[in-house]
């Protein structure tokens, strides 16, 4: 699975469907939704995270863990690795092992190195991670301070890992738990993160970390026609007496979804930014030659994010995932892929609402758009204000994987005999992203 997302295909564009007027229903069979509508982003996140139905409440299996770090300087090349890869599959029935899981420990010292460069030391460290997964970051984090920090960072450093699954977050303690000395400054508070009510306000310097978060976080899906007319919220519901749920389009009145737009500069006229005679020429094309579109709109994320900057006011963030997906079968922009995996073979989805609790759904990060999200939570990218008077309230810098382990991690450890080195040569769909608070606090 991982080769898969190394690979450099692009996302598929938007795919053309019949023509589907307002209330109109398209039909899927699922097994999630109740007598009420929801909006697609309650669906995504009942398939994901519910206790009884969600893949990783149920499935603390579908984040592999390696028995032992792989020795790549062992290997003779490209393809000794890819084979190798392609045994630990076979042995795990498992979904994919991320790349913290992969380089294990390298990809998470590089992420404590960088920690460790522009955290202010001066006030005892704390780092928050969501979506922990296994806990390998939190231990190789925790083993890079213990080891290379000065001794009172790690003496009173805290590290809190925030997960929403039940059997993750045991398996999390189970992890970190092989260091005594680790426990002690570790815990984990099992809670959705995107939950305000689960935070309280903290005035001192902390980091979060979010390493392939994001692309499990629900999105809401927007619909216009054609060309011309305006945008739709996109709902999931059930026919009167059937066990099928269709799509429902309604018009738009939801704050997260209102706020995406407004954040992606999309009008909720359906209408894009052009010169009058292109203007008319829209309007010709979606009488005779209609195109429905979606759009895909990141409202897990901006809540995410409203909910950290809410509270933990001088944070520092660091976030790693995948800025494109290769083969994505379903419609609209940013469109996520739907996977899941039987007796080690993968088969992806073409219809999202395929999803029953069975299968993963991960989104591509925009990261372009995560930076407006990021400045718009903060306070400073919102509309009305003076922004180049008020100053932004954040410094950003996204960052290819491979340029970020060259700065902060060691790409001797993850090299190959013939000089192939996966970590820097593979997962080109991947990129960090830092964020770090600036004086412009008013």
């Amino acid at each position: 699975m991982a080769a898969r997302f190394a690979s450099l295909n692009p996302l598929y564009s938007f795919i053309k469907s019949a023509r589907v007027t307002a209330f109109q229903r398209a039909n899927f069979s699922v097994g999630l939704v109740g007598e009420h509508p929801v909006l697609v982003r309650d669906f995504i996140y009942k398939a994901l995270y519910d206790p009884a139905q969600g893949y990783f409440s149920q499935r603390a299996g579908s984040v592999g863990v390696l028995s032992e770090s792989i020795k790549f300087n062992s290997l003779e090349g490209r393809q000794a690795y890819v084979d190798h890869l392609d045994k630990i599959y076979k042995q795990n029935d498992i979904s994919w092992f991320t790349p913290v899981e992969l380089f294990k420990p390298w990809y998470a010292h590089g992420i404590a190195e960088a920690i460790l460069r522009t955290a202010n030391l001066s006030f005892p460290l704390k780092i928050y991670e969501i979506g922990g997964g296994s806990g390998t970051c939190a231990k190789g984090v925790m083993d890079y301070m213990k080891l290379n920090a000065p001794t009172r960072v790690y003496d009173n450093m805290t590290y809190v890992s925030v997960e929403i699954s039940s059997s993750l977050a045991k398996k999390q303690l189970e992890t970190i738990g092989k260091v005594a000395s680790h426990s002690a400054r570790f815990r984990v508070e099992c809670r959705d993160a995107a939950d305000p009510s689960g935070w309280v306000v903290e005035e001192q310097p902390c980091w979060v970390i979010m390493l392939e978060v994001l692309d499990n976080l629900p999105h809401d899906l927007v619909f216009s026609k054609n060309q011309a007319s305006p945008w739709m919220e996109v709902w999931v519901g059930k026919r009167d007496n059937s066990p099928e749920a269709c799509e429902l389009y309604n018009p738009l009145q939801d704050t997260l979804i209102t706020s995406c737009m407004e954040i992606l500069g999309l009008p909720k006229d359906g209408s894009t930014p052009q010169s009058v005679s292109s203007s008319v020429v829209n309007s010709i094309l979606a009488r005779v030659l209609p195109r429905p579109r979606k759009c895909w709109l990141p409202t897990g994320c901006l809540k995410l994010l409203q909910a950290l900057h809410g509270s933990l006011k001088r944070m520092s963030l660091i976030v790693s995932d995948f800025s494109y997906l290769p083969d994505v079968q379903i419609s609209g922009e940013r469109a996520p892929l739907v996977s899941s995996k039987r007796n080690g073979l993968s088969s992806d989805h073409t219809n999202y609402l395929d999803a029953k609790g069975d299968a993963d759904i991960f989104f591509p990060t925009d990261f372009w758009l995560l930076e407006r999200v990021d400045h718009y939570c903060s306070g400073w990218l919102n509309s009305g204000e003076d922004k180049a008077k008020k100053g932004k309230k954040r410094r950003t810098l996204p960052l290819d994987t491979s340029s970020f382990m060259e700065e902060f991690g060691l790409p001797s450890k993850t090299r190959t005999k013939d000089g192939y080195n996966p970590m820097l040569d593979d997962f080109k769909n991947t990129k960090f992203y830092l964020s770090v608070p600036t004086h412009n606090t008013k």
